[in-house]
């Protein structure tokens, strides 16, 4: 789905959930956030080719946090050795991405449950890349308000809660808010995280109130889709349920 023009929404039915990985892109380059589930990549690739912006290629990977949802994806992303994109992510998940700490909410049987599933092409990719990577896998770490120069500009938010260096983002010339796991769309109503995987929900409600900082148009949630429409108003009272 175009939101305007340089980003769209992609979806992607994996069975038991649908996610929505964003691109951004200009005339030079590409840049994917988020890569899905282990084994999404050629899923995601094809869903960037039916968007029709031509062989634009994937520079840079920005990753809004370490669930296996969000970077499970990226070691066939990765497998192109010299021509792999950058990646980005945040410094307090960059030890979980780059395979030297455990993700943080995946048990070590839940993963192999995981990993089960996968051709043996892709699972052992991902043990490659994540149980023993021979390089770090996380290229540069963005902060809170630094502006990434992808596609007319990028705001990156720090929004922890959901996990320590959870990150959202900003596009600043369509005005949409990638928010991650910050928030959540069911039904077409915006909602917050969702406690039963969010650790600090404290914290995650407290990061909520950072977006009131921008003047939003639309909302990526990566679990949901898109949310347009008096989105900062709605923001607010997520950010204050009392």
């Amino acid at each position: 789905m175009r939101i305007a023009e340089g980003i769209e929404m992609l979806e992607l039915n994996l069975g038991p959930m649908t996610i929505h990985p964003t691109i951004l892109y200009d005339k030079d380059s590409l840049v994917l956030i988020d890569t899905g589930m282990p084994g999404s990549a050629p899923a995601i690739l094809e869903l960037v080719k039916q968007v029709g912006i031509g062989d634009i290629p994937l520079r840079s990977i920005i990753l809004t946090h370490q669930d296996i949802d969000h970077i499970g994806g990226l070691p066939a992303f990765l497998a192109d050795g010299d021509e792999a994109p950058i990646v980005f992510a945040h410094e307090d998940d960059k030890g979980a991405i780059n395979g030297s700490q455990p993700l943080l909410k995946m048990t070590t049987e839940r993963l192999a449950a995981i990993l089960q599933q996968l051709p043996e092409e892709a699972r052992s990719q991902f043990e490659e890349t994540f149980l023993h990577p021979s390089h770090p896998n996380v290229d540069q770490t963005i902060t809170d308000g630094e502006t990434l120069p992808f596609a007319g500009g990028l705001t990156v938010i720090h929004t922890p809660g959901h996990t320590p260096g959870h990150v959202s983002l900003f596009h600043q010339p369509s005005k949409t808010l990638i928010a991650g796991d910050a928030m959540v769309a069911e039904n077409g109503e915006l909602k917050g995280p969702r406690p039963s995987n969010t650790p600090d929900m404290e914290k995650a409600l407290k990061s909520l109130k950072k977006f009131n900082d921008f003047d939003i148009e639309n909302v990526i949630c990566f679990h949901g889709g898109k949310i347009q429409g008096g989105v900062n108003k709605r923001i607010a009272a997520l950010a204050d349920p009392s």
